[in-house]
């Protein structure tokens, strides 16, 4: 007699099963412009950088942000998530409590501050209530000082135990969304022109990744002064539509 099967016990070649599929479930709920951290509260000094006519169309804004992801808060925070990510995965309490301390001291401003740490915080409380696990108790306990977001999130990744990759680009395309949706609304700009923004950046984000990817926390820098400066006027500016 012939034994037949079904879709169920053979999966189409490349299909996701089990562990991979959860994974990207959870990435996408959680970097979702729905998962409630308030992310849309923010624009990391683009809206001072309007204002001040530093950025006016899609070119400018797609030229300050590939500035901000590879030699600004992009990579810095791209290497926080990073450094994590492997400090909970090895049950390296201090070296978790050391990245937790560094990155919360290393915005450059009150505003930017408020914004990660807020931001963090609202990652973090969230996943405790819908997303918990075993040992995400235990290694956000390690933090005795604020968890900023980009440290938020490679903690529950890797609670979850996440692969890192895929975790670290997900963020970074987040971050870089959500900056473009403060543009287009600012600038403004349309839909389209915003997804010619994104889509142009996709090489940007997979170079700060990789660069990232092998960086120590001694190769933590930046070097967008503008940017800087931005979130610093942000705070007297006299109309403001954003936070930060």
């Amino acid at each position: 007699m012939l034994m037949t099967t079904t879709s169920r016990e053979v999966p189409e070649p490349g299909a996701l099963m089990g562990g991979d599929a959860a994974a990207l479930y959870r990435l996408l709920t959680w970097l979702s412009p729905a998962f409630p951290v308030g992310g849309f509260s923010y624009s990391s000094g683009i809206e001072w950088a309007v204002e001040a006519g530093d950025i006016h169309d899609a070119q400018t804004l797609r030229d300050w942000l590939a500035a901000m992801l590879a030699d600004g808060s992009g990579f810095c925070d791209g290497v926080f998530l990073l450094h994590a990510h492997r400090a909970v995965e090895a049950g390296d309490h201090a070296a978790l409590r050391e990245v937790a301390e560094l990155a919360a001291a290393f915005v450059p401003s009150r505003e930017r501050q408020l914004e990660t740490v807020s931001q963090g915080r609202a990652f973090v409380e969230t996943a405790r209530a819908a997303w918990n696990c075993p040992g995400l108790e235990q290694a956000l306990a390690r933090c005795e000082s604020p968890i900023v977001y980009p440290v938020a999130v490679g903690i529950v990744s890797a609670a979850h135990a996440i692969p890192l990759d895929p975790t670290l680009h997900a963020f970074l395309h987040a971050l870089v969304s959500n900056w473009i949706s403060a543009g287009s609304r600012l600038i403004p700009l349309g839909q389209t022109d915003s997804q010619h923004v994104l889509s142009s950046l996709e090489g940007v984000v997979a170079a700060t990744a990789e660069r990232a990817r092998l960086a120590s926390l001694d190769d933590i820098g930046s070097a967008t002064f503008r940017a800087d400066l931005a979130s610093l006027r942000h705070e007297t500016q006299y109309t403001r539509l954003f936070r930060s």
